[in-house]
């Protein structure tokens, strides 16, 4: 071993006439072998540099196989009901993706009847792959499944004033299933409104609604539709009239009154409608605040649509003459 060797060998390339020979020797070569290295990296790595990542907000379905599918069970209040989800692939097929072609699943089987807090698992399409999701878990309520029959409710929209329509609802009930609690909170089953032309029908959907007349998420009506069919072919003479009250005895002083409706509609002969500005409505006075009926005095031959009440707040009368009591 000569002397120094190693060491004498790091001399030779702090000259700088050496380090260039050596770095110029088979300049060609070394070029070649570097741009075929770049090559290779690039095209071994194309297809991870073209990926990107995209969120998609995913709605959570659940599965429940408790009993082989034979249980009626159903979930309630699911919290979130859609989880967020990151994809990672090519452009071109995330731009393709809409969120219902991703799978996230709760699986309740075998989860006991009340409250749960189970994980979320993603399935991401074909192509792609999952990077990261928003929440993990998700909390609900696993409930016996249900069924109740509810006569349909009519609704449509307001007529005119110069008619009056007839309606037939087909079928005239419909169940409302789901889960226990949820259903529990129907009040009754409503077609959604409806303006239907003299002997015209449609078919309209169902809405389920609770005592508040709010919508009730998470149950399902069957049928889902109904059929509203208006009855009438043509329309009545109908005048919009005002009520008007009879007088309180000289006794008593009306302090507050409300009628409620206000004015209503009567049918009759256009030639009696002409003639007919208000109508007259009898109310028995008694002291105190208090509700009553109104008995319509109508003309013979007319008709009216609405009933009508009065609420009322009645007190003695104080004779002028008569001074205050102390």
């Amino acid at each position: 071993m000569k002397a120094g060797g190693p060491l004498e060998g790091w001399r030779r390339w702090l000259d700088p006439r050496y380090a260039w020979a050596r770095g110029t020797h088979n300049l060609g070569l070394k070029l070649l072998a570097l741009g075929v290295s770049v090559t290779l990296w690039f095209v071994a790595t194309g297809d991870r540099r073209a990926n990107v990542e995209q969120g998609f907000d995913v709605p959570v379905t659940v599965r429940d196989t408790t009993g082989n599918g034979q249980e009626k069970r159903a979930t309630s209040n699911l919290s979130p009901s859609s989880v967020r989800v990151t994809l990672r692939g090519r452009p071109e097929r995330l731009r393709e993706l809409q969120p219902e072609n991703i799978e996230a699943v709760v699986d309740v089987t075998g989860v006991p009847e009340g409250s749960f807090t189970q994980p979320v698992t993603v399935t991401a399409p074909t192509g792609t792959e999952v990077q990261r999701q928003s929440p993990a878990r998700v909390q609900g309520f696993v409930d016996t499944q249900v069924t109740r029959t509810l006569p349909v409710t009519l609704s449509v929209a307001s007529p005119p004033e110069a008619s009056v329509p007839r309606y037939v609802v087909l079928p005239a009930e419909a169940g409302v299933s789901g889960p226990g609690q949820v259903v529990s909170r129907v009040a009754r089953l409503v077609t959604s409104p409806a303006a239907l032309a003299a002997g015209a029908e449609r078919e309209v959907p169902l809405v389920a609604l609770d005592e508040a007349g709010l919508p009730v998420e998470g149950v399902k009506a069957n049928p889902s539709t109904v059929t509203v069919r208006r009855l009438d072919t043509g329309e009545l003479p109908v005048k919009t009239v005002r009520v008007v009250l009879n007088d309180p005895p000289a006794t008593l002083r009306v302090t507050s009154v409300s009628v409620q409706p206000s004015t209503v509609r009567v049918v009759a002969a256009p030639e009696l409608l002409g003639r007919l500005r208000e109508v007259s409505g009898a109310v028995t006075y008694r002291v105190g605040t208090y509700t009553a009926p109104v008995r319509l005095s109508i003309p013979a031959g007319a008709q009216t649509l609405e009933t009508v009440s009065v609420r009322l707040t009645v007190e003695r009368a104080q004779d002028k003459d008569t001074p205050p009591a102390p």
